[in-house]
């Protein structure tokens, strides 16, 4: 046997309340995970406020099309 085929999982990692598979229909679907960077996420502690934030720039883009369009 191998250094790298023996079990290396620590004693106090306990699986035997996992679920094969829980997340897979979810994730067959799709996600959108967003990875921030430390000082972005600095900022926003939580998926709320980042939502907040996107929502507020959509609405000014939104608003500056709209502006531009109108000229």
């Amino acid at each position: 046997m191998s250094q790298d085929d023996r079990d290396t999982l620590r004693d106090e990692y306990d699986f035997s309340k996992g679920v094969r598979g829980k997340h897979y229909r979810a994730y067959r679907k799709g996600t959108n995970d967003v990875l921030l960077e430390p000082d972005v996420a600095a900022v926003f502690r939580d998926s709320a406020s980042v939502n907040q934030a996107l929502r507020t720039i959509a609405q000014l883009a939104r608003q500056q099309a709209g502006d531009v369009a109108g000229r």
